[in-house]
C-alpha cells in the first residue's frame, strides 16, 4: 500500500513539473513580449485567462503540423491559417465573435520552443506590427508541441474578449502554485 501511495505522489509530482514547465514557457514569452513593449515605450500587456483559452484552442490544432512558410510568423500574406473550428473554440472558452472580433491571433512554430528563438518569432516578424501597437491591451499565451500562440486582446467591445454567451462556470487552469497546494493536501491524505 505505501508503495501504491508513493507512486500515486510520484505522478502527481512528475505532472506538475510538467505543467510549470509549459507555464515557464508562456510566461517568459510574456515577460519578454512586456520587455519589448517597454523599450518601446508602450503599456504592458495585461494577460487574459479568456484569450489563453482561446490561444490554447489554436495550438492544440497545430499540433503536430511542421513549420512551414504557411504555418506561423513566416506566413506569407494571403496565406494565412483558417480555424474552421473557430466557433467549437469561442464557445469552449466562453467568448463569442462580437467580442474577438478586434484581436490578433498570431501562431508561431519553433522547434523546442527555443526561449531565444520564441520571442523573436514574434519581435522580428510581421507580429511586431502587432506588437508595436497602441491598439492592444491584453494577451493571452498558449502552447502545444512546437507551437506557441498568442491572442492580443483591446479594450474595446469588440476586442476585449469579455464573457460571452455562453454562461461561465467558473472553471480555469490551475496555477503552478494551484498544483503545488493541491500536491500537498494530496501528500497529506495519504499519509
Amino acid at each position: 500500500m505505501a508503495s501504491l501511495k508513493n507512486l500515486l505522489f510520484l505522478s502527481l509530482l512528475f505532472h506538475s513539473l510538467l505543467i510549470i514547465k509549459c507555464d515557464d514557457e508562456e510566461d517568459n514569452l510574456l515577460q519578454g513580449i512586456n520587455q519589448y513593449r517597454a523599450s518601446l515605450n508602450l503599456t504592458a500587456l495585461i494577460k487574459n485567462d479568456r484569450a489563453e483559452c482561446l490561444a490554447g484552442e489554436v495550438a492544440d490544432q497545430f499540433k503536430g503540423q511542421p513549420c512551414t512558410n504557411t504555418t506561423g510568423s513566416a506566413t506569407i500574406p494571403g496565406t494565412e491559417p483558417q480555424y474552421p473550428n473557430f466557433p467549437q473554440f469561442l464557445s469552449k472558452c466562453h467568448l463569442n465573435v462580437t467580442t474577438t472580433r478586434d484581436g490578433q491571433i498570431m501562431p508561431a512554430c519553433v522547434p523546442n520552443l527555443d526561449p531565444s528563438l520564441v520571442i523573436s518569432n514574434f519581435t522580428k516578424s510581421q507580429y511586431s506590427e502587432y506588437l508595436n501597437s497602441t491598439n492592444f491591451s491584453g494577451i493571452g499565451v498558449n502552447s502545444e508541441g512546437n507551437w506557441i500562440v498568442v491572442v492580443l486582446t483591446t479594450n474595446t467591445p469588440e476586442g476585449s474578449y469579455s464573457v460571452g454567451t455562453n454562461k461561465d462556470n467558473g472553471g480555469s487552469r490551475l496555477n503552478p502554485i494551484g498544483y503545488l497546494v493541491f500536491l500537498l493536501v494530496g501528500f497529506f491524505v495519504l499519509l
